[in-house]
């Protein structure tokens, strides 16, 4: 107790310095878009859908040759926490609570099985998270078992929990203390949101399984990602490079789910590089960032066409080898000082010698909308890729072709990890830490204080920053020569009170169906990283005859994908020449220089358990740690509601305009109550309603909905009151018609705690 209670000092004493210095106030101020700036394709006219690059170099299978049958499965739910006074995850940023909602959250779950062998299925999710999670595909895991009989061929084997990467969802439920500091700890609502969702999500995918088929396309989209670190790029081989048209991949790959009873498409999953940063670091709304606008446009899209979408058909829009990418696509530029307007340094992404001032642009910067309109630009950039690839996919397409579905996971430590390099040495990698540059962040949020990126040797900062970093545990020599060029700011992988900082333990997974391989990665790969662990995969796969095992008269090209992060958080992984130059994604590859290729290592050892004759079950290799019943957690519940004087919950305090034009914002404030009382899962806070001409009123909009607004603000801490505003920003195809919003609230009683739910409506306007 004398330990826990020393390490609770630190946790608070660490908390406090936070919260007393301050990360500084970002400033997001207006600038002019540059003219020319304007995006103006959606995706290249030459794509080619059977062209794979990054290690598929060279499939090229007929469209004409048909693909094998499946069991498939899709299912979508809500996983939506607490959306206010929690820390959004992504930023690191303590007074970036949440005041709302613009968009809920989701998992998607694709289930993929073998008709002939049902035991042999995987289960691909995607979350609307910044990462998976250890703790949260744990809580998952035991879910499943405690469903019963019926969902035991669900387990470690074959579940995968990727996240989209969105900075824009709550935090405070993930496994490891260090993301758990600027969250004030542990959630357990937070945590159960996610877990109790991605679980109905399964089981909704499991009830729709039928037999199906698999077809697969790819084609570059142009304007939706940049390179945020060219120059540690540029460290990498030029005869590597010169293989590759663009410093990012534009691939978006489409894996299309058709069922065979009606020949109807149930959903897509995709996977493409970009940066769920779209969401600037001064937004306090919860949304799913660029994916979740993708997804949600995709999956809507479908609901109104008449085409060939079954009911209720899931898009899941997955993340890629993301490190080092960007939704900000006009560059980084300084935003204020001295050399305002001007782009930031090349190798530092300094301004005048710090980093506070260098911000990437996305394509409408200029809005004090807080990323708003560049993060729903960028989503339908992706979306509108996929959309043209699907259809394409029609008429030219790549079946998926072999029955062999198979999954593998394991856990491997990887503080000590020795394996013979590609140069012939011996190798370790390192207990995990994170160095200078990691604390300076990236022009898509850049850091605080005096860091800056491309720190390599001895550390360029002020020196108490490493009386900081001692002060939680210093690292040894062995520990520094390990990581090499990485000065060490944090030992977190040595860190271990009150209990371990970040993970020494990585999950190792690969899935299977046909010649699709995929592999699914804890951390998030740089652009080269990626491209060189899908191409020794691919490599490793055709010399060993993997995909023989079929039984095929002749077997089909390896097709590998990269899914991610996913299960835990493993920060990133950077190439060695990548990891050298030490910008924040090489400062923040956890396990030192040879992090990359201990995982192709790994991985490369385990593909042959993905053969159809596998050689009995892979080595579980040792657990992880889990600490959700043992996290700190310094956030405080809802106490009590009140209305406030002569008032009552739900009455109107600012009523909408008797009329409107299609393209105004409608708002409507109400007396409101904590949306910690009830998160509404599978459910809205706010609605919109038209009236017919019977005089019914039937619902258009929820809070689902990307144009509609929910913002709750506390006007009186002592006397526990607060508001909330309803906001629905209408647009030139909105519908004519007389209208009205809804509010719905839950009230926690003072003293019982009692919950009690109830309801505002605004007067009626007209859209005209």
């Amino acid at each position: 107790m004398i330990a826990l209670a020393a390490a609770t000092f630190t946790l608070l004493a660490i908390a406090t310095l936070l919260y007393s210095l301050g990360v500084p106030s970002l400033d997001y101020r207006s600038w002019r878009l540059v003219e020319g700036d304007e995006w103006t394709a959606s995706v290249q006219d030459d794509a080619k859908l059977t062209t794979w690059r990054a290690g598929n170099e060279g499939t090229n299978v007929s469209s004409t040759v048909a693909g094998d049958q499946y069991l498939l499965g899709v299912g979508k739910a809500d996983i939506t926490g607490p959306v206010v006074e929690i820390n959004l995850m992504g930023y690191a940023d303590p007074k970036q609570l949440g005041t709302g909602l613009r968009q809920r959250l989701y998992s998607r779950a694709f289930i993929v099985g073998n008709i002939a062998k049902p035991e042999d299925r995987f289960v691909y999710l995607v979350l609307d998270t910044q990462s998976g999670d250890t703790a949260v595909r744990h809580g998952i895991l035991e879910g499943l078992q405690a469903l019963g009989p019926e969902y035991a061929l669900y387990g470690q084997q074959n579940v995968a929990v990727t996240g989209t990467h969105s900075h824009s969802g709550p935090a405070a439920w993930l496994n490891y203390l260090l993301p758990q500091i600027t969250s004030r700890g542990f959630d357990k609502q937070s945590y159960r949101a996610i877990v109790d969702g991605a679980l109905l999500s399964i089981c909704r995918a499991h009830e729709s399984l039928s037999p199906g088929s698999l077809s697969i396309g790819s084609m570059d989209i142009e304007g939706a990602n940049i390179n945020r670190s060219p120059y540690a790029y540029l460290a990498n081989p030029e005869e590597e490079r010169k293989h590759y048209e663009h410093d990012v991949d534009k691939d978006m790959t489409v894996l299309k789910f058709r069922r065979n009873e009606d020949g109807r498409d149930i959903g897509v999953l995709t996977w493409f590089p970009v940066h769920g940063t779209s969401m600037l670091g001064n937004n306090t709304l919860i949304t799913g960032d660029n994916k979740g606008v993708a997804a949600y446009l995709f999956e809507q899209s479908m609901k109104k066409s008449e085409g060939n979408a079954a009911e209720g058909f899931v898009a899941g829009f997955s993340q890629a080898n993301v490190g080092d990418t960007s939704p900000n696509v006009l560059g980084a530029y300084c935003e204020f000082g001295p050399s305002e307007g001007q782009e930031c340094d090349f190798e530092t992404s300094l301004c005048d010698g710090r980093n506070e001032a260098c911000h990437g642009r996305g394509p409408h910067f200029g809005l004090e909308d807080a990323g708003t309109k560049s993060c729903y630009e960028i989503g339908k950039r992706q979306y509108e890729g996929a959309m043209q690839l699907y259809k394409r996919m029609e008429e030219d397409t790549v079946p998926v072709r072999g029955s062999a579905v198979k999954s593998l996971h394991a856990f491997r430590d990887l503080s000590n990890y020795t394996f013979p390099h590609p140069n012939g040495t011996i190798v370790s990698t390192c207990p995990a830490a994170l160095g200078y540059s990691f604390a300076a962040g990236t022009t898509d949020g850049p850091g605080a204080f005096d860091f800056k990126q491309n720190n390599s040797g001895k550390p360029d900062a002020n020196p108490v920053w490493s009386a900081v970093g001692g002060f939680l545990h210093s690292p040894n020599d062995e520990q520094r020569a390990c990581h090499g060029a990485k000065p060490i700011l944090l030992d977190v992988g040595e860190t271990t009170s009150p209990y371990l900082w970040s993970p020494n333990i990585v999950d190792i997974q690969l899935l299977r169906v046909g010649q699709l391989l995929i592999i699914v990665s804890p951390g998030e790969a740089t652009t080269m990283a990626g491209r060189r662990w899908k191409a020794a995969l691919a490599s490793h796969a055709r010399d060993t005859g993997l995909l023989n095992s079929d039984n095929r008269k002749s077997a089909d090209e390896p097709i590998v994908l990269l899914g991610g992060p996913a299960n835990s958080y493993t920060h990133y992984i950077a190439t060695e020449e990548e990891y050298a130059i030490q910008r924040y994604e090489g400062a923040s590859t956890l396990y030192g220089p040879h992090t990359l290729n201990a995982y192709i290592d790994l991985t490369r050892a385990a593909l042959p358990y993905l053969s159809s004759h596998a050689p009995g079950v892979i080595d579980p290799g040792p657990s992880p740690p889990i600490h959700t019943n043992k996290s700190l957690s310094f956030i405080t519940g809802v106490v009590y509601d009140r209305p406030g004087f002569f008032k009552h919950f739900g009455q109107i305090v600012t009523d909408a305009r008797a009329f409107y034009t299609a393209g105004d914002t409608v708002s409507a404030t109400f007396i409101g109550a904590n949306p910690r009382n009830n998160l509404r899962l599978e459910q809205t806070y706010a609605a919109v309603e038209r009236m017919g001409n019977d005089g019914s009123w039937s619902r258009v909009r929820d809070d689902a909905d990307w144009e509609l607004v929910f913002e709750w603000k506390r006007t009186n801490k002592v006397l526990a009151t607060s508001e909330v505003t309803v906001s629905w920003e209408t647009s030139e195809r909105t519908e004519r018609g007389t209208y009205r919003l809804r509010y719905y609230g839950d009230a926690k009683a003072f003293g019982s705690g009692v919950i009690t739910e109830f309801e505002g409506v605004s007067g009626e306007f007209f859209v005209r």
